[in-house]
């Protein structure tokens, strides 16, 4: 065999050498965690050196990684977000995956503050509690979607909605305050104009009919003695909204109340809807769309009382007067005072 032969012979073998390495390298198994799939975060401002710290505990061999990435030049062009790394995946794979920001369904209902509310959603999201909520309450934005500080938790209907893991406060602020707007077609317009109500005024109290009330079949019945109280413009007397003053006033939505008792509902605050008429003045909690609806769809009757059922628990007796309500009231303070619930 002549040397051309021979050189032409250990230039293939290296030729092909490189390829098998630069396949092993590019396109074979490089994962090296348990799970099905696995999400990798990198935060805003990360470097290639922060990301490769980040993966590196999820990573077989963290140099053939390092390989693919900077061939693929991605050592140059980091991008913050949430990625999906699924097993099994070759570096390229990955490196292919850290280019696709994936999104999040962010959910979030049944918060009393909009501090509980934000505390929820940080948790979700990349975003820090004090930098969204000074953003939720910055002057300029709720001025100019018709908010303040008492009414901006209502903006919120609670949903799922799709967002990226690391969406600015700003953008976030902004696609809730687009979601409300939808919400607010014009047939729940109507409805709500037809009440005498605006938009937020339906919302706060449909924090109290929510609170009322678990039932969702019974949630149009309570709106309607709400609405009849309101006419009548007789205080709602509606006990959920002591409790929100009560929470309010000790700082702490933590706290279970399971009673309201007679020295409570002297409290002052512009919640006490005993001793002030009319709505209070912003929502006690975020109203789910079932009792939004609810308000906008009530129910048409002579009812101005209800109370707890004795006998249907979970649902309420109602009255369309003051002996008659007596009546029920009086079987219910029976039956918690013989249940033993003192708070």
């Amino acid at each position: 065999m002549n040397k051309k032969k021979i050189a032409l012979i250990v230039t293939l073998i290296l030729v092909a050498s490189v390829a098998i390495y630069g396949y092993v390298n590019i396109f074979s198994n490089n994962t090296k965690f348990d799970k099905n799939e696995l999400y990798v975060f990198i935060p805003t401002g990360s470097t290639y050196e922060d990301v490769l710290k980040i993966v590196e505990p999820n990573v077989k061999n963290i140099n053939k990684f390092k390989f693919v990435a900077e061939k693929r030049s991605y050592n140059e062009n980091v991008f913050p977000g949430r990625f999906l790394f699924k097993k099994g995946m070759s570096s390229f794979q990955m490196i292919t995956a850290l280019r696709h920001n994936e999104p999040l369904n962010l959910a979030f209902n049944n918060q009393e503050s909009l501090e509980k509310l934000v505390s929820r959603l940080s948790s979700q999201m990349e975003v820090d509690s004090t930098t969204l909520i000074n953003s939720l309450r910055d002057t300029v934005f709720m001025k100019k979607n018709g908010f303040n500080n008492e009414t901006i938790l209502g903006m919120f209907i609670p949903n799922t909605y799709e967002v990226k893991w690391n969406i600015s406060a700003e953008k976030f602020r902004e696609k809730m305050a687009k979601e409300y707007t939808t919400f607010w077609n014009n047939d729940r317009l109507a409805k709500a104009k037809a009440l005498g109500m605006t938009s937020q005024e339906v919302i706060t109290l449909a924090s109290i009919v929510h609170k009322e009330t678990v039932k969702g079949d019974e949630r149009p019945r309570v709106a309607g003695v709400y609405l009849n109280r309101l006419k009548l413009e007789m205080p709602l007397q509606a006990d959920p909204t002591i409790i929100f003053a009560l929470k309010r006033r000790d700082n702490d939505f933590n706290q279970v109340i399971k009673r309201v008792l007679s020295g409570d509902l002297q409290i002052s605050s512009p919640y006490n809807t005993y001793l002030n008429i009319g709505l209070p003045p912003g929502p006690i909690a975020m109203p789910d769309i079932s009792a939004i609806d609810a308000v906008l769809n009530a129910e048409k009757h002579d009812y101005i009382y209800f109370c707890a059922s004795v006998e249907r628990f979970g649902y309420h007796e109602f009255a369309a007067t003051f002996a008659e309500h007596g009546v029920w009231a009086k079987k219910y303070r029976e039956w918690i005072a013989n249940q033993g619930v003192k708070r």
